[in-house]
């Protein structure tokens, strides 16, 4: 299911962490709380290591990740890199990049199979996001802005795009993707759904403003309902034997 909170008085909850099915990293400094609704959710299957990027707390717009990998902006710290690499499981590439656009949560959205960047994206950077990241990458404005990081959040199950976004391009990035997405909002109509929440195979988090109809349709469009890591491993087994009887 999806869970509202707060980082000290901000919505933006996307903004002060990163969400994948195998890690959570969180902003250093914010309280109890904010860790504690994390926590809950999380704990038992994925660690959630408390971090900054570069002596800031913006972890969620400046790094991007799957389960497969972390990429970093070049201004993270040997110490701040180190951290990370010890505190995440082992299958995990930790890695900084070059990147001149450093904010790289907003110039990139990622899930495990596919990420879409930034139209300005080095060449460099691209191939370094397949590398780490084990990626297809793809090009790709939404609803005519180059941020897709900000503008998009999904997931392995789906994904929620800028209210703005034409049927059109949300067929083409559907189709893309391979995920079902809808366009939508969050924090009570903000279209920085980036910003505003993080996602999950299995969980989700946004701001305490978000109404209870966002929050109905983000538990639709990432299909939260009834996901848990284990009933995502029944699913996957049930299907097995569908397929070996």
């Amino acid at each position: 299911m999806a869970t509202r909170c707060l980082f000290e008085n901000s919505n933006e909850i996307g903004v002060f962490s990163v969400l994948t099915n195998a890690y959570c990293v969180v902003a250093i400094g914010g309280s109890e709380n904010f860790y504690s609704v994390f926590e809950a959710e999380l704990a038992e299957h994925v660690p959630v290591v408390h971090a900054s990027i570069a002596g800031c707390r913006v972890v969620g717009r400046l790094a991007v990740g799957n389960k497969k990998g972390l990429l970093l902006p070049n201004s993270t710290t040997d110490q701040e890199l180190l951290h990370l690499r010890n505190s995440l499981p082992d299958s995990v590439k930790v890695q900084r990049t070059e990147e001149r656009l450093s904010a790289l949560g907003n110039c990139v959205a990622a899930n495990d199979y596919v990420a879409l960047t930034h139209t300005d994206l080095d060449r460099e950077t691209e191939e370094l996001i397949a590398d780490v990241l084990g990626v297809e990458v793809l090009r790709h404005s939404i609803a005519g802005e180059v941020l897709v990081g900000s503008f998009c959040n999904f997931t392995n199950q789906g994904g929620l795009v800028h209210p703005m976004t034409t049927l059109e391009d949300l067929d083409e990035l559907s189709s893309l993707l391979q995920v079902p997405l809808v366009a939508g909002t969050v924090n009570r109509g903000s279209e920085v759904i980036g910003a505003g929440m993080v996602a999950n195979d299995w969980s989700a988090f946004c701001g305490l403003d978000t109404t209870s109809t966002e929050l109905s349709l983000i538990e639709s469009v990432f299909k939260l309902r009834d996901a848990r890591p284990s009933a995502l491993v029944n699913q996957m087994r049930g299907s097995l034997i569908d397929q070996l009887s």
